[in-house]
C-alpha cells in the first residue's frame, strides 16, 4: 500500500507546483498591465469623478497698515487687501443618473459610467450692501468631458468662463436678493461617483438629491451618507438623500459594482486547483481499492495532466474571449481527457460514472463556487464534508492492517500464476 501512495503524493506535488507557477504567471501578467490599461481606460473614459457643492463669492476690501523702510527711514503706509467670502446654498435640488458600462482591457474589467448630472441651487445675498459675485460651479473631474454644458442664472443663460476646473460666470447682487443657479451636464467617470458639500465640516440647508441607477448592485464606500430612502425600480434603484439642516463631514458617494475580473479569477482557481486534485485522487484511489481495480501511478499521472490541462486552457482562453465561454470550453476538454483516458484503462462504466461524476464535482463545481465569492469557502466546505461522509460509509467496514499488509479482502481471488512449460521443468 504504501509503495502504491508513495509515487502518487509525488506526482500530487509536481502537479501542485506547476499550478503554482501558473497562478503566479497569470498573477504577473495581471499586476504589470494594470497601471498601464488604467491610465488608457482614464485618457479616453475620464477618471473617478467627486462634484463639488456650487458656492457664490464675492470680495471685499479690507484697509490695513504696514511699517515699511524707505532711505532709511520707517514709516507706515495704508494698503488694501481683498477677502474672499462665500455663499453657501440655501437649497439644493440635485440630480444624477448614473449609466454603467463596463469596459475590458487585457484580463480585466473595468466599471465605467455616463453620468447626467442637473443641480439647482438658490443663493441669497444678506449683506445690506450690493455684491459683485461670481456663481461657481466646481467640475468634478480634470481628466473628463463635459456635453450640453449649462449654467443658467434665474432661468437666463448667462455667458460662462471655464478656466482651471471650474465654470463661473459674475454678476451683481443686491442686498437680500436671491439669486437661482441651475447648472448640469453629461460626462462620463470610471469607478465611483461623489457629491461633496465641501471642505471639512460643512453646514446643509433644504437638501435634496436624487440619485438614479440602471444596476441593481449598489455599494457605499465607508464615511460616507447612507440615503434616506431608496426605492428599486425595473433596471436599478432610486435613491434619495433629503436634508432639512445637516452638519457633516461626509459626502454622499455611490461606488460602481464590478464584474467577475478573468484574471484574478482564474490565478484563484490555479491557487486552489491542489484541493480539486487531492479530492479526486483520494476519492478516485478508494473506489478502486475497495474494488480491486489496479491503477497505476502512470495513470494517476496523466489524470494530473488533464485537470492541469483544464486551468492552463482557462488562462489564456479569457485573453481572447468570454470568461463563461472560456470556463465551459476548458472544462469540457479537461472532461472528456479524463473519460476517454480511462475508458481504456478501465473501462466505460467506471470513466462514464464515477470518474466523470468525481471530475464534475472537484474540478467543475469546486472551480464555480469561485463566480459566487460570499459562498465559495461555504460551498467548498459543505462539498468536502459530504466526501468524508461518503468515504467513511464505504470503508467502514474495511480491515485497514490487512489491507496495508498487502491481504486481499474476501471475495477477490488472486490471478493464477502462469504455467511453466514441461520443457522448462525438465
Amino acid at each position: 500500500m504504501i509503495r502504491r501512495l508513495a509515487p502518487l503524493c509525488f506526482i500530487f506535488l509536481c502537479t501542485s507546483v506547476s499550478w503554482f507557477v501558473l497562478g503566479t504567471t497569470i498573477d504577473n501578467r495581471t499586476q504589470s498591465s494594470t497601471e498601464r490599461l488604467r491610465g488608457r481606460v482614464q485618457s479616453v473614459w475620464g477618471e473617478p469623478q467627486k462634484q463639488m457643492a456650487p458656492s457664490a463669492e464675492f470680495e471685499v476690501p479690507v484697509a490695513y497698515t504696514e511699517t515699511v523702510e524707505e532711505d532709511g527711514k520707517k514709516k507706515t503706509v495704508e494698503k488694501t487687501k481683498f477677502e474672499t467670502h462665500f455663499i453657501r446654498p440655501r437649497s439644493s435640488e440635485v440630480a444624477a443618473d448614473l449609466q454603467l458600462e463596463h469596459r475590458k482591457k487585457g484580463l480585466l474589467w473595468y466599471s465605467t459610467y455616463k453620468v447626467g448630472f442637473q443641480g439647482e441651487y438658490e443663493f441669497r445675498n444678506t449683506e445690506q450692501v450690493s455684491r459683485k459675485v461670481r456663481l461657481t460651479l466646481y467640475l468634478p473631474g480634470q481628466q473628463a468631458i463635459y456635453d450640453d454644458l449649462r449654467f443658467l442664472v434665474n432661468g437666463d443663460q448667462v455667458p460662462v468662463t471655464v478656466r482651471g476646473g471650474v465654470a463661473y460666470s459674475e454678476f451683481d447682487l443686491l442686498p437680500d436678493q436671491d439669486v437661482k443657479m441651475l447648472a448640469g451636464y453629461r460626462s462620463q467617470g470610471l469607478d465611483s461617483w461623489r457629491y461633496n458639500f465641501g471642505k471639512d465640516i460643512s453646514q446643509v440647508n433644504d437638501f435634496h438629491l436624487r440619485m438614479s441607477t440602471n444596476f441593481k448592485n449598489i455599494d457605499f464606500p465607508d464615511n460616507t451618507l447612507a440615503p434616506s430612502e431608496k426605492r428599486e425600480t425595473p433596471g436599478g434603484w432610486q435613491l434619495d438623500w433629503t436634508y432639512k439642516n445637516l452638519l457633516s463631514g461626509y459626502e454622499i458617494a455611490l461606488a460602481m459594482p464590478e464584474k467577475i475580473q478573468p484574471g484574478p479569477l482564474a490565478s484563484e482557481i490555479s491557487f486552489f486547483a491542489p484541493v480539486s486534485l487531492f479530492f479526486f485522487f483520494f476519492l478516485i484511489f478508494m473506489i478502486t481499492t475497495l474494488r480491486g481495480m489496479e491503477l497505476h501511478p502512470m495513470n494517476y499521472f496523466f489524470l494530473a495532466c488533464a485537470f492541469f490541462a483544464f486551468h492552463l486552457l482557462l488562462a489564456y482562453l479569457v485573453d481572447h474571449i468570454d470568461l463563461y465561454l472560456s470556463f465551459a470550453i476548458s472544462a469540457v476538454v479537461s472532461v472528456l481527457l479524463v473519460v476517454s483516458y480511462l475508458r481504456i484503462v478501465v473501462g466505460s462504466q467506471f470513466a462514464l460514472r464515477e470518474a466523470a461524476a468525481a471530475q464534475m464535482i472537484y474540478l467543475i463545481l469546486f472551480s464555480v463556487a469561485f463566480f459566487f465569492r460570499r459562498f465559495t469557502g461555504l460551498a467548498i466546505t459543505i462539498g468536502s464534508i459530504l466526501t468524508l461522509f461518503s468515504v467513511m460509509q464505504m470503508t467502514a467496514r474495511i480491515k485497514w492492517s490487512e489491507r496495508f499488509a498487502g491481504v486481499l479482502p474476501a471475495g477477490i481471488v488472486p490471478p493464477p500464476l502462469p504455467r511453466v512449460s514441461e520443457e522448462l521443468q525438465g
